[in-house]
């Protein structure tokens, strides 16, 4: 997988930004979450919208306030993630939300953006720097080894899933969504979507699982 420079131009990412904060607010705006002291999860309220877990579990839970810019609107470049918790469990989850604003966007070797389309490690990369600032290295094997090996059944949803798809471990990453499911952008003329890890495919090509913790800088 070849290295490439992180991100675009300023203004094409200023624009491709806007379009994807606004497709991540209005997904959450359909799942019935509203951004007040106490309201539902909207990691779970917006699964629930799309059909991956039940709606019971999505009104069990409850978050506390979002933290957005100065503004109140979309972050700038200077303060990635609009959704940004003090617990780890929070910001895996404002990582999940913003993912999901990318199911569709086309698979492009080496791109890390919405417009130009993703890679499956640039898609882990970006969806985890511009949600909750934590930045992780760009090729995939090297996310595995700056995030925390953790067991099959101790996956929660904000968790990377890895797979052996080129003859060579942690050839390909994804992001846990829950209920047995991960979003990734799989390869060359598909986009980024939902597949289910016991698929007979992914099943014989899991590879592990690993938690994103602290800043995660690394590689």
């Amino acid at each position: 997988m070849t290295r490439t420079s992180g991100y675009s131009a300023p203004c094409m990412r200023s624009s491709a930004r806007s379009r994807r904060w606004a497709a991540v607010l209005a997904l959450i705006a359909a799942s019935g979450w509203l951004p007040v002291a106490e309201a539902r999860d909207p990691i779970m309220e917006l699964l629930a919208a799309r059909g991956v877990v039940p709606s019971a579990a999505a009104a069990a839970s409850v978050v506390g306030e979002p933290i957005g810019d100065s503004e109140g609107g979309t972050p700038n470049a200077s303060t990635p993630g609009v959704f940004r918790r003090d617990d780890e469990p929070g910001r895996r989850s404002a990582a999940l939300v913003y993912a999901m604003a990318y199911v569709g966007v086309p698979y492009q070797r080496g791109g890390t953006g919405f417009e130009q389309g993703v890679d499956c490690s640039g898609f882990v990369q970006v969806t985890f720097w511009e949600s909750a600032g934590i930045r992780l290295p760009r090729r995939s094997v090297e996310q595995a080894q700056a995030t925390q090996a953790i067991e099959p059944d101790a996956l929660e949803p904000g968790d990377l899933v890895f797979f052996n798809t080129q003859g060579q471990s942690f050839s390909h990453v994804g992001i846990y969504v829950g209920q047995g499911r991960f979003i990734h952008s799989p390869r060359t003329g598909a986009q980024v979507r939902l597949e289910r890890l016991d698929d007979r495919y992914w099943r014989s090509r899991f590879d592990g699982a690993r938690r994103v913790i602290g800043g995660a800088a690394s590689g």
